[in-house]
């Protein structure tokens, strides 16, 4: 297949991003990749690269960029010494100012982890699974100045399972958003795909998550926390407190339908080879895996052998 003569300049940093460069980069020439500084990271705290980075050097693409800041008038010429027509952002993680919109000819275009106009912001993906969504899926857009308001050229959607985690519903979306997104640039660059402003109804936000986010509030009916356990699931963990100590779950399941109060939140009733069963609000669920700080992630039943915790025991 040849390539388009289309000049594309990426920004992208995760995972994520990582499909859809590598979908551009066998169909357009792609100049340039701009992504985020390499950061530290694990126990040693060495600097590692984002992974739109090293698929960069992987395809063999000579220009990377790792700029903090998009502002300034320094960077700004270095993005139109690309001379791109088109600027691709996925996941790149900064805001792009007015004046950076504006450096391509044929705009930026965008891949946004849901179906816009809900779940505008950072985390569109885990607030899907959070708020118990049965639909998601992926949005190209062309970007404007606000948070993913811009108007819209094609989407894709998918149905969640009922054990979605936001680390499968990521591994879903992302090659999922990587051939929308070379199907939406085909007809617009062909000017057969027209934008089409998103509906003024329908808006929600999934803001950024931070570390505490994930404490589990027991006290709700049992579908809101296994679907707050399963969207913070891999990051940053759904956690509650035992004997001090933070505890995090993984894998939960629901104990059937919800029949009223069968223990006090929070309080264990049960673990054994479906998991830790937890009395929550309204019914109860299973959790199937554990962890402890500084220790692996590991089944429920193979950590109370090291650790009990008998029924009876209040988490949180």
């Amino acid at each position: 297949m040849s390539k388009s003569a289309v000049k594309i300049l990426f920004m992208g940093s995760p995972e994520f991003a990582v499909p859809s460069l590598r979908e551009l980069h066998a169909r357009y020439d792609v100049v340039g990749v701009v992504t985020q500084p390499d950061r530290p990271q694990g126990r040693g705290l060495a600097l590692q690269a984002p992974p739109v980075k090293v698929a960069a050097r992987e395809l063999g693409i000579a220009r990377v960029l790792q700029p903090e800041k998009l502002r300034g008038a320094e960077i700004r010429r270095e993005l139109e010494s690309f001379e791109a027509d088109l600027f691709v952002v996925v996941a790149y993680g900064k805001i792009l100012s007015a004046k950076t919109l504006a450096i391509p000819r044929r705009g930026c275009v965008n891949v946004h982890g849901s179906l816009l106009p809900a779940y505008r912001g950072a985390a569109p993906i885990q607030w899907a699974v959070l708020r118990g969504e049965r639909l998601s899926g992926v949005t190209i857009m062309l970007m404007d100045e606000g948070m993913d308001t811009g108007p819209m050229l094609l989407q894709r959607e998918l149905e969640l399972a009922a054990d979605e985690t936001a680390g499968s519903l990521h591994d879903r979306l992302a090659p999922l958003g990587s051939l929308a997104l070379c199907e939406a640039l085909e007809g617009y660059l062909a000017g057969t795909l027209h934008p089409v402003a998103q509906p003024g109804e329908g808006v929600t936000l999934a803001p950024m998550l931070a570390k505490e986010d994930g404490r589990v509030s027991f006290g709700s009916p049992a579908p809101e926390v296994d679907a707050w356990i399963r969207g913070m699931d891999p990051w940053p963990g759904a956690f509650t407190s035992l004997d001090g100590d933070r505890l995090k779950l993984f894998a939960s399941t629901m104990v059937g339908a919800p029949r009223g109060s069968v223990g006090q939140p929070g309080e264990v009733l049960s673990v054994d080879s479906r998991g830790l069963q937890i009395a929550c609000g309204v019914g109860a669920l299973f959790v199937r895996e554990l962890q402890l700080p500084g220790r692996r992630r590991i089944s429920a039943p193979a950590l109370c052998a090291g650790r009990p915790i008998p029924a009876g025991t209040r988490l949180g």
